[in-house]
């Protein structure tokens, strides 16, 4: 007795070419792989389906990059997020994140609401939420933010003012954690 039934030569020759064998069914070795899209109820939120990471990463449909090689002089408004890889002289307003890659250059006044510096800024820093100097990041001007994270390694020349309110009359409040004092 055997596990499998013998192919006739007609049938064979048809698998070869992949075409089914008169009167019999073809075989469905893998279907669609691709994994389906998840429906979200009409009332479920999107953050409360979606994965925590993508809820955390920066949109970069909405991010407008000036890429390494280019330079460009003006001024950048508006909302949206800004990657500069070349060099832009000019100043950036905008409500969202400017990030200023390595070996880049930005030379101009900047206010924008996260700003990471890895490249060169020549000018200030106005009204930040949180600024990041990269190891990499120089800064020659003047910065106002709520938060400041230096790297080992980044240099800057200028004024400092951090963790204070918009005004800069009273420090930011620090959070209660909940320990038990």
């Amino acid at each position: 007795m055997s596990l499998w039934k013998e192919l006739t030569a007609k049938e064979a020759e048809a698998a070869r070419r992949d075409v089914p064998a008169p009167g019999r069914e073809p075989v469905v070795v893998a279907q669609n792989l691709q994994p389906k899209p998840v429906e979200r109820a009409a009332h479920a939120p999107a953050a409360a389906i979606e994965p925590r990471a993508s809820r955390e990463r920066v949109d970069t449909s909405r991010e407008a990059l000036i890429s390494a090689g280019l330079t460009i002089e003006g001024k950048i408004q508006g909302t949206g997020h800004v990657r500069i890889a070349g060099n832009f002289n000019g100043d950036v307003q905008v409500e969202g994140n400017l990030t200023i890659e390595a070996g880049a250059r930005l030379t101009g006044q900047v206010r924008a609401q996260n700003v990471v510096v890895g490249g060169e800024l020549e000018g200030n820093i106005e009204g930040a939420t949180r600024v990041e100097l990269l190891e990499t990041g120089v800064l020659s001007g003047d910065l106002k933010a709520q938060a400041l994270v230096v790297a080992a390694g980044s240099r800057m020349r200028g004024r400092v003012e951090f963790g204070w309110d918009g005004k800069g009359e009273k420090p930011l409040k620090l959070r209660e954690t909940g320990s038990g004092s």
